[in-house]
């Protein structure tokens, strides 16, 4: 099994460790498309005159306020680095937790889930790398251009390979990286509360990260190994939350509804 997981906006400053090694990364082969985005990211906020900080911003999408993210950019080749999982800190990873884990549930999380990133492509939460700030939506200066489409042609070779059942909770324009298939489940959070005697449902916004959180942490505690879609459903059934599926057409992901009535 893969899960799929969006980064986090929020990140932590490592204060040690080695720089970052992109042929340690999970899929060395993508190592020449991720080195060509960090160079060209670098290059970008490098660059000191006014104007060209303006730029800067301008590209990333940041505010005048933010000017310290394009200066952590600009020293990313030297910048320590550690473990995604305690790089990413936002709703999500909060949820998640992986340092609460038991270690074999540490393994299996490390083995099963990926982060999708503007900057990296995808890295395993035991991937080493620097905080940083490179949402898919940026598009950076020539030869690499917009990071939606380039990622997308990189890493379909290097995702189409591999087998097994994908749990994807990616998040808005990350999903447009990678499509994978039939052999996979696109999750959506629905809050379910009485309201006058009469059960109402809504999509939760920025609380299906937490969900979505603690379905993985369960996952991970209980080192599911589904060998289907169907029984994916079958392990989180198991595992108590409420899953009901929505119709699809052939050969599209299967669509899952997580019904929780806490947020």
């Amino acid at each position: 099994m893969l899960i799929l997981l969006p980064p986090s906006e929020g990140k932590t400053t490592a204060t040690t460790g080695d720089p970052v090694d992109l042929g340690e990364h999970w899929l060395p082969e993508l190592a020449p498309a991720r080195a060509r985005v960090l160079k060209s990211l670098v290059a970008l906020c490098k660059r000191t005159s006014e104007r060209s900080v303006k730029d800067s911003l301008n590209v990333l999408g940041l505010s005048a306020g933010q000017r310290d993210e394009i200066v952590r950019n600009a020293g990313l080749y030297a910048a320590p680095a550690a473990p995604a999982s305690e790089i990413y800190t936002g709703v999500l990873y909060e949820a998640l937790d992986p340092a609460g884990l038991a270690p074999e549930s540490q393994r299996w999380l490390h083995e099963t889930a990926v982060v999708f990133s503007g900057l990296w492509g995808v890295v395993r939460l035991g991937d080493r790398i620097p905080a940083y700030r490179c949402s898919i939506g940026v598009s950076l200066p020539a030869p690499v251009g917009g990071l939606t489409p380039y990622w997308k042609k990189a890493l379909k070779p290097a995702l189409d390979r591999l087998a097994g059942p994908v749990l994807d909770l990616r998040s808005g324009a990350y999903v447009a990286m990678w499509a994978p298939g039939a052999q996979s489940a696109q999750v959506r959070v629905l809050h379910e509360r009485t309201v006058d005697g009469v059960p109402k449902r809504s999509v939760v916004s920025h609380f299906n990260k937490a969900a979505k959180g603690r379905l993985v942490r369960a996952l991970a505690a209980d080192r599911a190994a589904p060998e289907s879609v169907d029984e994916l459903v079958t392990a989180l059934r198991d595992l108590k939350f409420t899953v009901e599926e929505r119709p699809v057409g052939e050969d599209r992901p299967r669509q899952l509804d997580i019904v929780v009535s806490e947020i």
